[in-house]
């Protein structure tokens, strides 16, 4: 049977057996089918046969192991081997060990130590210069021990105390080309890896055996799937149940060039473009503990300001300021939280970057606009691209060309377009590129005082490929062309350099495409002569530095960037958010998969465009829109965006839209102490925000793929519904007892079985639970987080169901939120921890030990309620003592009275909804009409009193 393809669009190989199969006649196949058929097919060649270790020594003052690798037997594929290798092992911290290796001879590109600090890798040289030659088969260090073999030579990386394999690359040989470089590793069936993006995964946050990871930043919308997206993050975490524990690890290949992974489930193979094998391996063994380690040494997430935490809202398409007034008016109107209005280009001069439409955005009319917003404590952030329109009568153009800081080709500024038309990339390498960045960042902030910057399109992205030149022939942009995104500039593919079309393809935009295609051109040349071949991943990241010094130095507060592309160590300058989505359910399920491996990624800020950029055909639904806000109410990054050609979708445009939003980030902006606090220990130790389920359930195996849930923090369990026309869903829950936020009297009693247990969910109410073990800071909340914030506080505490004897633990982390650093300092920011226990189910304690108190005794901050979780019986016997006055002084200051709830609805697991009689005694009681200050420990006892 024919094709229905045209022959013109067939390949010539398809043309040949096309004709091949019509020679076929009746009797049988042709006798050229029949040779062909014969002969077996040649076995593809090996990209190389290895390397023998020749030498190894041992550096003094624990400089690590220095060796000299040589190759066993040449091989062309892909170009010539390397004929001398330098190996360097160094064991840097008790839970972390480097291995790099690089070439013998010459200086090989890797990640630049201005963009990313780190220990340096001794400088190239005789591999047995000042060292002792290291005979011993093994090289241990505090946790982890490195081994390996000499001919052919391989190396593995166990665990000191078990001996529990991590990596092994017996299992293939060593190849290390100048442009391809391929090592694999052994894996165990059974263990579950996470990370390796940014993609979007359908199959959920666990790595899927024989999907594709290719890492190449690349602006493919979101709603691609499988497919290299925006972002370059090497790692993976490796979680193995042994013997019924949790233990976890993870490894970084830190290389910014373009690379596969292949995961086969048994084996993890990767295939790199460029640079050198730099590998990083991180002990855990908690993955509490690997995120601890690996930010440590990646850069600690950026401390964010409070506001950021409130909910934002934008669209592209506020045509003129009017638009953006309404919206903020209607959203307090419709009493919804909105503490942050955005603009995508809309408030630009011919989407010109630092500009401002004389005519949709007047700047006198936008700095009444400010001062209005800013008054009610709400703040104005706006979108700035890379691309700098070419324009003679531009400052901003002609500022850069003076200082020559344009990413080149052939000698002059590389020709790419995006939305102004005809562009040049500024560098951010080059240290002049960086300094003439932040001098437009604090220009365009003299214009316009925004409170925090957008930056977008960085990875980078072009409408056109390969080396262009503005037409003469017509106008470029087309002012009325409904289609800008369409290339306008007279261009031709490069094919004539071995960066343009290297020897072995990467699967880039899921389709092999050229490493030039919509992008900046991979022979053209950076600062310094650095090739955008190598630093291509590096290039949102590098702009995400330069903004974040720019806002920095201008304000001298905490700045807050929002970027699209990012890199190993972005999240310690910018928040991101997952790109380009699609208002679809789908799209609403996948957002969690991406959020989750942001958190393992060392960027905690993140989260998706609510109800989704792209419109759905057919339009969202106001289900859909109800849902995701239900969801994205606690993404950790909050906001709703569109885009031009999506029907309005403000949170306002439905009234049940807007329940669901009022009952989601009501919720929200009384948790904001709690995930402000979670900032806090974001920026100390790197644990996530929103983080997987068995980020604190590690020994909980049920748990390793659920993709559907997630925690905020070590206790607060969000389950939302995901499907269209659902009114429950179906829940894992951990081991232990589980309070709903929502209404305490409702719990669930898990046995850890790993069976899901089905909840009620009616269209505007959302799943959120707090485990046992809890103590939870909450405020009243507000429409606005500066006014939520200035609210009393209530410590919601969770014991088991019935406990006999149980502590919970909880803190809260305050400051001004504008100081660049988020330390505790005195007068500055308040530490609280606090801890509650119970014992013979009768005694109750709750304390508090306060770190620094005066600046929250300044703020007035107090305590005016606890309410405990998981008790039966009424209070009574109060006793409380704050530091630094007596019991009489402390109760003189309130009217604390003892309340208790009504009786408790209690699910156990396996247990349908319906099934489920009410507890006769009550689970929640309160003590209420408290003023205690937050900024003095305090303690509180009473006893439990239960009538027979």
């Amino acid at each position: 049977m024919l094709p229905r393809s045209p022959p013109h669009l067939l390949p010539w190989r398809s043309l040949v057996l096309l004709f091949l199969a019509l020679a076929v006649s009746s009797n049988g196949v042709s006798a050229t089918a029949k040779a062909k058929a014969k002969a077996p097919a040649a076995p593809p060649k090996p990209a190389g046969f290895g390397y023998k270790l020749v030498s190894l020594v041992q550096r003094p003052n624990g400089g690590g192991l220095v060796g000299c690798l040589q190759v066993k037997r040449r091989s062309s594929t892909y170009g010539p081997d390397i004929p001398r290798l330098r190996l360097f092992v160094k064991h840097e911290t008790k839970d972390r060990v480097r291995v790099q290796i690089t070439d013998a001879e010459k200086q090989r590109w890797e990640v630049p130590y201005d963009l990313l600090p780190r220990e340096p890798s001794p400088p190239l040289g005789p591999a047995t210069a000042g060292g002792a030659p290291f005979t011993a088969g093994e090289y241990p260090g505090q946790d982890l021990v490195f081994t390996y073999g000499r001919d052919p030579f391989w190396f593995a990386v166990h665990r000191k105390s078990t001996r529990q394999t991590l990596f092994n690359t017996s299992r293939a040989p060593l190849v290390f080309k100048d442009q391809y470089l391929e090592v694999s590793t052994r894996l165990p069936g059974d263990a579950a890896l996470y990370g390796l993006g940014e993609n979007t995964q359908p199959g959920g946050i666990k790595l899927r055996p024989n999907d594709p990871y290719t890492l190449y930043t690349t602006d493919a919308s979101a709603i691609n799937l499988n497919t290299d997206l925006y972002g370059s993050h090497p790692v993976y975490v490796d979680l193995r149940n042994i013997g019924g524990r949790g233990v976890a690890h993870a490894v970084l290949l830190l290389n910014s060039n373009g690379m596969d992974v292949f995961y086969t489930g048994t084996s993890l193979t990767y295939k790199v473009i460029g640079g050198l094998l730099d590998f990083y391996f991180f002990a855990g063994p908690t993955p509490l503990a690997v995120v601890d380690q690996y930010t440590a040494m990646i850069g600690r997430p950026a401390p964010m300001p409070y506001w950021a935490f409130g909910f934002h809202q934008c669209r592209w398409g506020y045509h003129n300021l009017s638009v953006v007034e309404d919206v903020v008016e209607n959203y307090r109107s419709a009493q919804i939280p909105l503490d942050v209005i955005w603009n995508d280009d809309d408030h630009m001069d011919a989407r010109k970057d630092f500009t401002l439409s004389p005519v949709n955005y007047p700047r006198p009319k936008l700095l009444a606009f400010l001062d209005k917003i800013h008054a009610r404590g709400m703040k104005y952030i706006v979108l700035i691209d890379p691309g700098i329109n070419v324009n003679s009568t531009y400052g901003v153009y002609q500022r850069g060309m003076d200082r020559d800081i344009f990413i080149k080709l052939d000698g002059q500024p590389y020709l790419a377009q995006v939305w102004p038309g005809p562009v040049y990339f500024p560098d951010f390498i080059n240290p002049n590129g960086a300094s003439w960045w932040i001098d437009e960042v604090r220009r365009f902030h003299e214009l316009v005082p925004v409170d925090g910057l957008w930056i977008d399109m960085n990875e980078a992205s072009n409408f056109c490929t390969g080396k262009c030149t503005i037409p003469t022939t017509h106008r470029c942009p087309d002012p009325t062309s409904k289609e800008p995104w369409l290339c306008c500039l007279d261009c031709k593919n490069i094919t004539n350099t071995r960066w343009d079309e290297p020897p072995y393809k990467i699967n880039a935009s899921g389709k092999s495409a050229r490493l030039g295609y919509n992008t900046i051109a991979t022979s053209a040349v950076h600062y310094n002569g650095i090739l955008e071949y190598n630093a291509h991943s590096l290039y949102g990241f590098s702009q995400a530095i330069a903004t974040h010094k720019g806002l920095q130095s201008i304000q001298g507060k905490r700045p807050f960037i929002l970027t699209r592309s990012t890199f190993v160590g972005s999240g310690a300058y910018a928040a991101h958010w997952t790109g380009d989505n699609k208002g679809t359910w789908e799209d609403l399920r996948y957002s969690i998969s991406t959020m989750l491996n942001f958190g393992i990624f060392g960027m905690p800020m993140v989260g998706s465009d609510i109800c989704g950029f792209y419109p759905a055909s057919p339009p969202p639904l106001e289900e859909l829109c109800s849902r995701w806000i239900e969801l994205g109410a606690f993404y950790p990054f909050s906001r709703d965006h569109a885009n031009f050609a999506s029907p309005r979708q403000e949170l306002y445009q439905w009234q049940s839209v807007a329940r669901s939003a009022r009952n989601a980030l009501g919720m929200r902006y009384r948790m904001l102490p709690y995930l402000y606090t979670l900032n806090y220990q974001a920026h100390l130790t790197g644990a996530p925000v929103a983080r997987p389920l068995f980020f604190s359930f590690p020994d909980f195996a049920p748990c390793y793929g659920v993709s559907r849930q997630f925690l905020l923090g070590a206790g607060v369990m969000v389950s939302p519904v995901l499907e269209q026309g659902a009114s429950s869903v179906d829940a894992v829950f951990p081991p232990g007892t589980w309070y709903n936020l929502f209404d305490t009297s409702k719990a669930v009693v898990s046995t850890g079985s790993g069976a899901a247990v089905r909840l009620p969910a009616p269209l505007n109410e959302v799943n959120v639970h707090v485990h046992q073990g809890t103590v939870l800071p909450l405020q009243r909340g507000g429409t606005i987080s500066r006014d939520a914030r200035a609210t009393p506080f209530t410590l919601v505490v969770a014991f088991p169901l019935g406990a006999e004897d149980a502590d919970a633990e909880g803190a809260v982390y305050v400051d001004d939120d504008e100081r660049p650093a988020m330390v505790l300092a005195e007068g500055q920011a308040t530490y609280a921890r606090f801890h509650a226990a119970v014992r013979g189910g009768r005694e109750v304690t709750v304390l508090s030990d306060v770190a620094l108190g005066s600046y929250s005794m300044h703020k007035g901050l107090v305590i005016e309620k606890i309410t405990v979780l998981g008790l039966h019986g009424a209070g009574k016997d109060l006793a409380i003592q704050v530091d630094g006055a007596d019991d009489a002084t402390a109760v003189a200051t309130s009217s604390p009275y003892f309340a208790a709830a009504d009786a408790a609805q209690v699910l156990r697991q396996g247990e349908e909804e319906d099934a489920v009689e009410g507890e006769k005694r009550g689970v929640t009681m309160e003590v209420g009409g408290l003023a205690l200050p937050l900024g003095k420990s305090f303690t509180m006892t009473w006893n439990m009193h239960i009538e027979a």
